[in-house]
């Protein structure tokens, strides 16, 4: 290719190895799938490795692309948190995860990335993750009072009755209505 500002995407192989250094236990796991680097982080250190990999100018992860949660029934940890990253100035990509056992809450990134603060009260709201010390953690899109978080596998998909549904039948049929249809 020819010369330009554009810098070859690479994963952060280099960078992981010294996070595992650098935090030892804190780093739990390291892995590579189709060129992309996830590091599993301790959630009591998340802050800590966060502010290094957006500070240490060997890491320069400026931004914050996107803060994900997942749900789990069964397993080791209830709730897994993904943040994914961006160094602009290096152009690479790097995802960091830390897993919350039942109960558990994780500390917020706004403090290091301002822009996890609509990200995490999305995931506060629809998945049901706490982030501690987030500054503004209430609803973004279901009710204030709505009791459920939507995207947890425990969720009813055939849209029970809650608080905010009318009388009658739902709009649309649920999934095990159309199987008898």
């Amino acid at each position: 290719m020819g010369a330009g500002p554009y810098i070859d995407a690479s994963p952060p192989r280099a960078l992981a190895e010294r996070l595992k250094d650098r935090f030892g236990d804190a780093v739990l796991d390291v892995a590579e799938f189709r060129g992309e680097i996830t590091v599993v982080v301790s959630k009591d250190r998340l802050l800590e490795v966060a502010r290094h990999l957006r500070e240490d100018r060997d890491a320069a992860f400026e931004m914050l692309t996107t803060v994900v949660a997942m749900h789990f029934l069964s397993g080791d940890h209830e709730h897994e948190v993904v943040y994914q990253l961006y160094s602009v100035s290096r152009n690479q990509r790097l995802r960091i995860k830390v897993r919350l056992r039942p109960g558990e809450v994780v500390a917020s990134v706004t403090p290091i990335w301002p822009g996890a603060n609509w990200l995490e009260r999305e995931q506060y709201d629809l998945v049901g993750v706490r982030f501690q010390g987030h500054p503004d953690l209430r609803r973004i899109i279901m009710p204030e009072d709505y009791p459920d978080h939507p995207l947890r596998k425990d969720f009813d998909v055939e849209g029970g009755p809650t608080s905010i549904d009318g009388e009658g039948r739902p709009a649309s049929p649920g999934f095990r209505d159309m199987e008898h249809a």
